[in-house]
């Protein structure tokens, strides 16, 4: 017997739209893997960061995201969240997905030629981007974190969703992208499709391409105007 994971393949969006797509997904109670980009650059605070963090990139979009970690500034970068449903068929406790799907990310990086590690040791270059935090378990190509994730847990449901730095940006001149780092421009539908495939081969499980029904776009909206566009919960802390 396969198992099912819904499959969303998005255009670029701006933020809000994108944080309250993800959080529709959390909402729905199947496994679902969705790929996006940012028709803007944005900055995401971490939910527990305070908003004046967003004082140094002033003249961008920003917004407060629903999982942890520490400000991201989204530009030439492909996203991916992943939502499962409680229950050990989709999070057996052997499992720590954050660490399992940027294995995945490396694996498939790897198909196209790019050479990455998972960190062993934590280091800080920064006091407010994520990409200048380096964790365990963050992907690493040479010396500098290319992928960060975040998660959020509710009622046993889990949320991941993470970025990984396809180019640098002129926002954040100080920090590299694959491109810079492998010399290689890695697009982010071929990435895509190298996860996917990684998915595939590692998971089992059997994905299916469905995108967002009339009724969860109607609960992207009202997400939208309840939290992500809602300047009570940008500036809550």
């Amino acid at each position: 017997m396969t198992t099912p994971c819904r499959l969303l393949i998005d255009p670029a969006a701006v933020g809000t739209w994108n944080m309250a797509a993800d959080d529709v997904l959390l909402d729905a109670g199947v496994a679902a893997l969705r790929f996006y980009q940012w028709a803007v650059p944005t900055l995401s605070l971490g939910y527990f960061q305070p908003h004046l963090a967003a004082r140094a990139f002033l003249d961008l979009p920003w917004l407060r995201r629903a999982t942890g970690g520490d400000a991201i500034l989204h530009h030439h970068e492909l996203t991916y969240s992943l939502a499962l449903p409680a229950g050990s068929e989709y999070q057996p406790r052997s499992v720590a997905w954050m660490c399992r799907f940027h294995r995945l990310i490396r694996d498939a990086l790897g198909r196209l030629g790019v050479v990455a590690h998972l960190a062993e040791h934590a280091q800080r270059l920064g006091d407010v981007l994520c990409f200048q935090h380096h964790t365990p378990g963050d992907l690493i190509v040479g010396g500098h974190k290319i992928t960060g994730s975040a998660q959020r847990k509710q009622r046993g449901t889990l949320l991941q969703h993470g970025s990984i730095l396809l180019r640098q940006s002129i926002h954040t001149p100080a920090l590299p992208g694959i491109a810079e780092l492998a010399g290689r421009d890695v697009s982010a539908e071929d990435l895509r499709n190298a996860i996917i495939a990684e998915v595939r081969r590692e998971t089992g499980w059997a994905l299916e391409e469905r995108g967002f029904d009339e009724r969860e776009r109607e609960a992207i909206k009202e997400r939208i105007g309840s939290r992500y566009g809602a300047v009570a919960w940008n500036e809550k802390r």
